[in-house]
């Protein structure tokens, strides 16, 4: 049985490799975590709020005409 998960001449990783390879993985994943859940609790800047609400107001004008 040939190993797909290898580009050709890569040599297959080691079982310490491989657990390596994984602890970084999850490293990456807890700090994309981190930066998602900080974007996320930005407030949302005052212009962009009051271009919302223009919106919405042109839609509410849209509805009533």
């Amino acid at each position: 049985m040939t190993d797909n998960t290898n580009p050709p001449g890569k040599p297959a990783k080691s079982g310490a490799g491989l657990e390596e390879a994984r602890l970084r993985q999850q490293a990456i994943g807890v700090k994309l975590r981190h930066m998602f859940d900080e974007v996320v609790n930005e407030p949302v800047p005052d212009e962009f709020l009051d271009i919302l609400r223009r919106a919405d107001q042109r839609d509410a004008g849209k509805d009533g005409a």
